[in-house]
């Protein structure tokens, strides 16, 4: 992960080619700040015979003691490193994560052992060599995220190759604070590329290029240390038109960027106090700048955090200003792949160079036609035939009320007073957005409301799954027993649990049926007598299997199942409607599926529909959709629902939609997303999990359940001390803390679980963040509940490290 040191200023120097001088320039700027300071060069990997190696060049003209230069990785071979790896007949190849984690260690040492220094770590060959295992430089050391200085490229063909290797790392999100070049009389490239880059705002740096190497070597040695002296130019020395072409310009650029980048930092969090207003934040008890998370960038699985004093027990090595924290609630549930995921990136630059943004109504473009096949070929197959594209969960689950209210109220026939009573069927502590009308579909106590909300519906207390002292159990609401209070029912197994079509025939399917059968009734009598405090009930809305905001409430789906049988029974007692027939059509009442957060392999499932075996009229998904890159959500619908707005007059029409609907980044990101998900499906990581969990291909992945997280340690953590449940589907780790009170108000799971935001250090530590830094975990808790939450490809070790963490400070608290 990016390291920052107050007193070590580093550059990673990056070529726009092969062959641009990159060395040259980069002996010019180690001889420019030796002149004030302590110098260290880092060759991550050399090819080719030692004579001409770039440490020893360095060595031999860096001018100075202060400059110590090494190297890495060494091969003979004058290839690629790919190619010099593969020729060594070495054992094994260095991965990235090793070459990665290699430089961090050398940075760390560096920075120890100097009061004050500069650094710069030059790159093999173009911005896209390959590293030793293959992968392009710039995607390896993308999890280093060090200040890049660029060499541009003087010859023929120079311009454009030096905007592309700019254009290569700016979409990676590297910060680029110069870029330096030779002049070419001929070529005149450095006349072109300093006015490009001065309108972006990058500073260029051009200087004479070396004279020819001369045959012999005491010779050669003299005219190569005239021309450094010569364009690393004493501070007060020529002042004439050559003066700004001094390399001490340049690093005076560079230590400028670096004092720049301290001071925006340092100053983040009293701005940010000052100006912004968070959500889901109470302003009242933020106590002072420390409290303000400053994320300086994020890759993987990470944030990398600004922490000016690093902890008292830190060694000198740990002393960045930059601290690694694993994102476990993968930044609100949205992260697919984890950060800056380069495919998704390119997509979104892709269709942002080709299209920007176009008008949707009565128009296509080849983004969001290929999403919505591919939503209604996915997770909607065998059921959906229309996809409406919006702007986020919240708004997908308004444009999917408005679709139910509607197809509902042309069935019935309801007149302008019916239609201000209808309400929805759903569950207690129900979620689905902070829209007004999102928030009108939950009940009226709930936590995320406002003062015009107005709750419309009924909501039932549904029985919630969890495993509790190594066991799973079934816990019923009092309303199902009414003199026995809440009663837990022991399960065989978590899948005997999500065997749904295995227990329909069970007591407690029969009891579960009679409920909600029960309440229907109750409600149909009241409104036909009168009762104006009733709604009709025009669709039924539910999270399938977790509601997410709600608590990490794992729902039975045993009952939710029930739920959708009852009300497409379309019995009228129960104020239910018939269907008019066809697998196209809709019964007893619009069902939708509000599969935000746990759609699209979130809980190891694409969708939850065949797993319940019951599959929705309607369904929303956002979120991991688009990677957590860009916002979108694509509501689902039967034609039986579509059918339902058509007209001749467009009042008939679905009136709804924004200026940025379907807007063509973020479907392009969204197919993207998907593909990517479908190679991850059969990747060896979901094959480890599943075996785990003893769970068979992936072809059976509708009808069974597991988790990234490891069993033993779910069921251990489940009998810790403190620990009331836990559980576990897919991404997500819910640990339930005891707390009397408990509620979304409380504070005991932040409590038991603040010591996760500390360095965790010992013997034993599983060290798994980019460039192998200790680092702390960022959390998010739902009163006492803390939930922990993985990409669809966070590693193994990753995972087992976060284990790790978890446990111990279980074991601290209890």
């Amino acid at each position: 992960m990016s390291l920052l040191f107050k007193h070590l200023r580093a550059h990673q120097v990056f070529g726009a080619n092969t062959d641009v001088g990159k060395t040259i320039i980069t002996t010019a700027l180690v001889r420019a700040s030796a002149r004030s300071t302590n110098v260290h060069y880092l060759k991550p990997v050399s090819t080719g015979p030692l004579d001409d190696a770039d440490d020893k060049h360095i060595k031999r003209y860096a001018g100075s003691r202060r400059v110590q230069a090494d190297c890495l990785f060494r091969y003979d071979d004058p290839v690629s490193p790919h190619l010099a790896a593969q020729l060594s007949q070495r054992p094994s190849t260095p991965s990235d994560e090793t070459l990665v984690n290699t430089i961090a260690n050398y940075i760390r040492r560096s920075a120890a052992a100097s009061q004050g220094a500069h650094m710069y770590i030059e790159t093999a060959g173009g911005v896209h060599s390959p590293t030793l295992s293959g992968t392009t430089q710039a995607e390896a050391y993308r999890a280093l995220f060090l200040p890049t200085v660029l060499i541009g490229d003087s010859r023929l063909g120079g311009i454009s190759t030096t905007i592309t290797a700019y254009e290569a790392l700016l979409l990676r999100g590297y910060i680029i604070d110069a870029v330096l070049l030779f002049r070419d009389a001929y070529y005149r490239n450095s006349e072109y590329l300093t006015p490009y880059f001065a309108e972006k705002g990058v500073w260029v740096g051009t200087f004479d290029p070396p004279p020819p190497k001369a045959a012999n070597d005491q010779e050669n040695f003299a005219i190569t240390e005239k021309y450094y002296d010569r364009i690393v130019l004493p501070r007060n020395g020529n002042q004439g038109k050559d003066a700004v072409d001094s390399v001490l310009h340049a690093v005076d650029h560079l230590d400028k960027c670096h004092a720049a980048r301290l001071a925006e930092l340092e100053s983040m969090p009293r701005r940010t106090l000052d100006t912004v207003w968070w959500p889901f934040v109470q302003h009242g008890l933020v106590k002072g700048e420390t409290n303000v998370t400053v994320i300086d960038s994020a890759y993987s699985d990470f944030f990398s955090v600004y922490k000016p004093s690093p902890s008292p027990s830190a060694s000198p090595q740990d002393a960045s200003l930059l601290t690694p924290q694993f994102d476990s609630s993968a930044s609100w549930w949205t992260q697919t792949f984890g950060h800056a995921y380069t495919p998704l990136t390119l997509a979104a630059a892709r269709a942002a160079g080709r299209y920007g943004h176009v008008m949707f109504p009565q128009a296509t473009h080849l983004p969001a036609l290929r999403l919505c096949e591919g939503l209604v070929q996915g997770p909607g197959r065998g059921w959906a035939k229309r996809a409406f594209i919006s702007d986020n969960g919240s708004t997908g689950m308004e444009v999917a009320l408005k679709m139910a209210l509607r197809a509902f109220t042309r069935r019935v026939r309801a007149d302008r007073e019916g239609k201000e009573r209808l309400g929805v069927l759903g569950l207690t502590g129900s979620y689905h957005g902070d829209t007004i009308g999102a928030m009108d579909a939950c009940e009226a106590d709930g936590v995320y409301t406002c003062e015009w909300h107005d709750a419309k519906g009924v909501w039932l207390e549904p029985p919630t799954v969890a495993i509790r002292q190594g066991e799973v159990y079934i816990s019923l609401p009092p309303a199902l027993h009414p003199e026995e209070g809440r009663v837990d029912v022991r399960a065989d197994s978590l899948q005997r649990v999500y065997d749904v079509q295995g227990r329909l025939d069970s007591s407690l399917a029969r009891l579960y049926r009679g409920y909600v059968e029960g309440v229907l009734k109750g409600l149909e009598e009241r409104r036909r007598g009168g009762d104006v405090s009733v709604p009709r009930l025009a669709a039924l809305v539910l999270e399938p299997l977790v509601m997410g905001a709600g608590g990490m409430r794992f729902v039975d789906p045993l009952f939710q199942r029930v739920m959708v049988d009852v009300v497409r029974s379309g019995k009228e007692e129960l104020g239910l409607v018939p269907g008019k027939g066809g697998e196209d059509d809709w019964r007893g009442l619009p069902v939708i599926y509000d599969e935000v957060f746990v759609g699209l392999y979130r809980l190891g499932l694409e969708s939850a529909g065949p797993l319940l075996g019951a599959y929705p009229d309607i369904g929303v998904n956002a979120k991991v959709l688009t990677g957590g890159l860009v916002p979108l959500a694509v509501t689902l619908a039967k034609q039986g629902i579509f059918e339902a707005f058509w007209g001749s007059g467009k009042e008939s029409a679905l009136l709804h939609g924004h200026s940025y609907s379907a807007h063509a980044v973020g479907c392009e990101v969204a197919v993207e997303a998907l593909k990517e998900i479908q190679r991850m499906r059969g990747s060896g990581t979901w094959k480890e999990a599943r075996e785990r969990w003893e769970v068979g291909p992936t072809e059976d992945e509708g009808k069974s359940v597991w988790s990234f997280w490891d069993p033993d340690f779910v069921k251990a953590v489940s009998c810790a001390k403190g620990v009331e449940e836990v559980m576990t589907l897919g991404c997500v780790l819910a640990i339930k803390v005891k707390d009397d009170a408990g509620g979304y108000t409380s504070h005991s799971a932040n409590k038991t679980f603040a010591s996760l935001k500390d360095i965790l250090r010992g013997e034993n530590t599983i060290s798994a963040a980019p460039g192998g830094a200790p680092y702390e975990v960022h959390y998010r808790t739902l009163g006492n509940v803390a939930y922990f939450m993985t990409s669809l490809n966070t590693k193994p070790e990753v995972i087992r490290s976060v284990e790790d963490r978890i446990w111990r400070v279980l074991e601290q608290s209890g």
